[in-house]
């Protein structure tokens, strides 16, 4: 039986659970993990964790961004999937409205970028120190000022949608770090949401396909 109860669905939206992993929506505005200060021990991490001490962190969402977040039950657990991560045997979909009427239907970001230590935790495109960052993309829709994309990230480097939008002229909406002529449409928040996660379950060797319906 899962060891955590249907009581965390008070404290956390469970698209899944069994005795090795939990699959959960993540809300936009919570922390993945615990940040520094009293403030911001609040987070989807530690919500499983008052439930199942036994919870482990397998992978990050951004605060703002919302959707599907998996947990590992147990330390050996976490190592197997955190290896899925490493070696891109999962698959990920994101949903972003950007700034733009982007005008081809599909394409491929390949723009190098790395952290900048003195504005942590930004990070900025370097084609020559940067970590090799790729991101496919398909149009699900537009108007004249947006345009609704398809995210398909090839890499895992910190903040890569983010950047990747930017740099390609059509910074995500409400995303107030990278986006700074944003124009408010957000509503008070970023508009990136990991919609789809696929990947083969490490324990069972079933494949696990957990979605979250995207909310904007």
């Amino acid at each position: 039986m899962p060891r955590i109860t249907a009581t965390a669905k008070a404290h956390c939206d469970i698209l899944y659970q069994d005795d090795c992993i939990v699959a959960i929506n993540k809300p936009p505005g919570l922390l993945s993990v615990p940040g520094r200060g009293p403030d911001k021990q609040d987070c989807a991490a530690s919500r499983l964790q008052a439930l199942d001490s036994d919870t482990r962190v397998v992978h990050r969402l951004d605060c703002a961004t919302s959707g599907v977040m998996l947990f590992a039950i147990g330390t050996d657990m976490q190592r197997a999937l955190s290896r899925l991560f490493h070696d891109r045997e999962v698959y990920k979909e994101y949903i972003a409205l950007v700034e733009g009427h982007v005008s081809d239907v599909k394409g491929i970001i390949n723009i190098a970028m790395r952290g900048d230590p003195s504005t942590r935790p930004v990070q900025v495109i370097d084609e020559t120190n940067g970590k090799p960052a790729q991101t496919h993309w398909c149009l699900i829709s537009r108007t004249e000022s947006t345009s609704r994309l398809q995210l398909l990230p090839q890499t895992g480097r910190t903040h890569q949608l983010r950047v990747h939008c930017m740099a390609f002229g059509h910074p995500i909406i409400g995303d107030r770090l990278y986006n700074k002529n944003d124009s408010g449409k957000a509503g008070g928040r970023m508009m990136l949401h990991a919609s789809v996660l696929n990947f083969t379950h490490p324990a069972t060797g079933v494949e696990m396909l957990f979605e979250a319906v995207c909310e904007f």
